[in-house]
């Protein structure tokens, strides 16, 4: 179109409600330049063999899923030290599940990209960091000496759907929903003096090069929001919906309270009961919340899945 000059209007950039999109290979640019200053090697960063240090948790008692609960309240004071590294080990192997889907999803998103964009180059560094992740996660685990809890069966099948059909939207809004919300916990704890030295070398890894991939995620989900067809974009919002209940749920696995001596069933629902579990889910996710209602993501049946969910007020 020209304008009464004779000079071409120039065109008009992608927007959504947050403003224009950026230009997919400037983020993924920028990304790989922080990937180059601030990437982690956990195996030599991080003192292994040194031994747990006596009083110290092995995650904040105030985001355990029982503080506050009638049932906190009853265990002694090591019985609460005991589920602090049971939950730790529990969300350890929730996040070495959830990030063997991402690292698929990955796979998938950049399977027909152009081989030598940044955008791809930086997924396949993204992908490379989950690894390191997933193992570091994995010898965080056995150094705390709580067993493994891989997620329940159902849970692993549902994974196994989900990263087979998810849209392209759908698979940074589940990456988005996997990171975020573990995110929010592991900024309270890095800092965390009452906390054992090497959970909080982990979680501060994991923070910092996690940012990146919030980054990528959002502004790869803000463009395919706008982008991809509207039959995508309905399924995204309902699909991220019901990946909210599963995660949420997914988040206890109620096999810690039977290996520290309670009764489970009493503890789930407590669990369930509590204001301070429901506010401390629900302040994990505002970030990512209001991220997604802002993109139309937070719609219709959608929505009312995340609500169904608890993650959302």
């Amino acid at each position: 179109m020209t304008t009464a000059t004779g000079r071409s209007r120039p065109a008009r950039l992608p927007h959504d409600a947050l403003g224009p999109l950026r230009d997919r290979e400037r983020v993924a640019e920028r990304l790989l330049e922080s990937s180059a200053r601030h990437s982690f090697d956990p195996d030599a960063e991080l003192d292994w063999d040194a031994p747990p240090e006596d009083g110290k948790w092995y995650w904040p008692p105030e985001l355990l899923s029982l503080y506050g609960t009638p049932l906190w309240r009853r265990m002694p004071e090591e019985q609460r030290r005991d589920l602090a590294r049971h939950e730790a080990a529990a969300l350890a192997s929730l996040g070495i599940w959830f990030e063997i889907i991402l690292i698929q999803l990955l796979a998938r998103h950049i399977y027909d990209k152009p081989l030598t964009s940044a955008h791809v180059r930086y997924a396949l560094t993204e992908i490379a960091d989950e690894c390191r992740h997933s193992k570091m996660f994995a010898r965080m685990i056995e150094k705390g000496g709580a067993p493994a809890y891989p997620v329940s069966g159902l849970h692993h099948a549902l994974g196994r759907v989900a990263k087979t059909i998810a849209t392209t939207p759908g698979i940074f809004a589940m990456t988005l929903l996997g990171e975020e919300i573990l995110d929010y916990m592991q900024r309270l704890t890095f800092p965390d003096e009452r906390v054992q030295t090497l959970v909080r070398g982990v979680t501060r890894i994991h923070v910092i090069e996690e940012a990146r991939h919030v980054r990528y995620a959002r502004e790869e989900l803000r463009r395919q929001m706008v982008t991809a067809p509207r039959w995508e974009t309905a399924l995204t919002r309902v699909s991220s919906g019901e990946a909210a209940r599963v995660f949420a749920f997914a988040f206890v696995n109620p096999a810690v309270y039977t290996n520290v001596g309670l009764d489970r069933r009493e503890a789930v629902a407590q669990v369930r009961a509590s204001g301070h579990r429901r506010e401390v889910m629900q302040a994990g996710a505002k970030r990512l919340t209001d991220f997604l209602d802002e993109i139309g993501v937070l719609r219709g049946t959608g929505r009312r899945l995340w609500r169904s969910s608890g993650l959302l007020a």
